[in-house]
């Protein structure tokens, strides 16, 4: 069953200053919220460079905004390099507080950055509020180390702009996972706005699934957006060509933002090994992972979510700087026994991480190996939560539909 919704409008805000986990993360949430409501309308905006490359269903588009990539040291830039980044923030805000103007929502969701980034989403907050827009964070459920996040939020005067604007913040999450604020000082009438979710699950149609898996078994090899990958495929690499013997093939997935003189060297570095496939990008990455036999990852949370949707055995080795984010992720999921793990140290001995993909072709799936208590409910109680919204706001509004 669906419900029908007139003149429902949810605007969603994806920064994407490097990686592309933001905004697949919105998406997925739309997608839902599309299905589940006829008539609700949802526009996304973006700062990817390829937000354009991804398929997005009826009744859900993007606004690009001008991009902006992060550096390894914590600092921002212009991806335009003769653009002035002070320009490229103003152009962005001006974009964002335009499109709430005219789009004029009933939901505002905010993807991480409470004010965006660089506060360019506090303007906007500041409008909605006024009109009666509910406001919405959505945090993952691992944000960063507690020291660091604490340090980082008390610098932006963070926690007291969410009491003052937000009405819910949604945890990407189930809460006996992870708790994002954990350390944190906060507020109670901050914990109260807070509702732990559930992971987001992940599907892909049966025929696009038939179509992937017939290509053969793999092992899938991804970095995200791969901004920040390169090690981790080059190590792949390194354990193919120090163990001939390890011949169950791995598809590997560069990602669009990994720099080209990388992407080059490796797809080259890979051509002379015979049991590996290199691509550059897919955007349907769920289709890759539900055909894969297993699958090797630094462990983003959108790569985590589809590894638990397809229940596919997962060999993680996190990023650990600028954020600790994946590695609390992989060392919580490896103690619930959802997963292995080696740290990029480990990873850099071939024969240690050959060892390790021969263990994951042996490995039980999660949903045999984890704790009972992870689920994957996030969509359906987002779903929830929204037509309670519908309710309140527009009571004359909502009908059932079957679907």
């Amino acid at each position: 069953m669906s419900r029908r919704v007139e003149d429902a409008r949810i605007l969603m805000y994806s920064h994407d200053t490097f990686g592309l986990g933001h905004l697949r993360r919105c998406r997925t949430i739309a997608h839902a919220l599309v299905e589940d409501y006829r008539g609700l309308e949802i526009l996304i905006i973006s700062g990817a460079t390829i937000a354009g490359a991804f398929d997005y269903r009826a009744r859900v588009d993007f606004v690009k905004i001008p991009s902006v990539i992060k550096l390894r040291n914590g600092e921002y830039e212009s991806m335009e390099r003769h653009r002035d980044l002070d320009e490229t923030l103003k152009m962005r805000e001006a974009i964002i507080r335009h499109t709430a103007e005219t789009f004029q929502p009933d939901i505002f969701i905010v993807d991480k950055e409470p004010l965006g980034m660089k506060g360019e989403v506090e303007s906007t907050l500041t409008y909605l509020k006024t009109r009666g827009t509910t406001l919405v964070l959505g945090l993952r459920e691992v944000m960063d180390a507690p020291h660091l996040l604490d340090a980082e939020w008390k610098r932006k005067n963070v926690m007291p702009k969410i009491a003052q604007f937000y009405d819910h913040v949604w945890v990407y999450g189930p809460p006996d996972f992870y708790d994002p604020l954990i350390g944190l000082e906060v507020p109670d009438n901050v914990r109260a706005k807070m509702n732990f979710v559930g992971f987001l699950q992940r599907s892909v149609p049966n025929e696009e699934r038939i179509a992937r898996v017939s290509h053969g078994d793999y092992i899938l090899v991804t970095t995200g957006g791969g901004g920040d990958g390169a090690d981790l495929v080059r190590d792949v690499l390194n354990a193919y060509k120090e163990d001939r013997s390890l011949q169950q093939r791995a598809l590997v997935v560069l990602g669009p933002y990994m720099p080209a003189r990388k992407r080059i060297k490796l797809s080259r570095k890979a051509s002379s090994l015979p049991y590996v496939e290199v691509i550059e990008f897919d955007n349907r990455m769920e289709e890759l992972v539900a055909g894969a036999k297993a699958v090797v990852a630094m462990g983003g949370y959108n790569t985590y979510c589809e590894i638990l949707s397809f229940d596919k055995p997962a060999l993680i080795v996190p990023r650990v700087q600028p954020r600790e984010e994946q590695l609390i992720r992989a060392m919580r999921a490896t103690e619930l026994g959802l997963i292995d793990m080696l740290r990029p140290e480990e990873s850099e001995d071939p024969k240690l991480l050959a060892g390790a993909l021969r263990k994951l072709l042996e490995r039980k799936p999660p949903s045999i190996t984890a704790h009972e208590s992870i689920r994957l409910e996030g969509l359906p109680h987002i779903s929830q939560i929204v037509g309670g919204l519908f309710d309140r706001r527009h009571p004359d509004h909502l009908s059932i539909a079957k679907g």
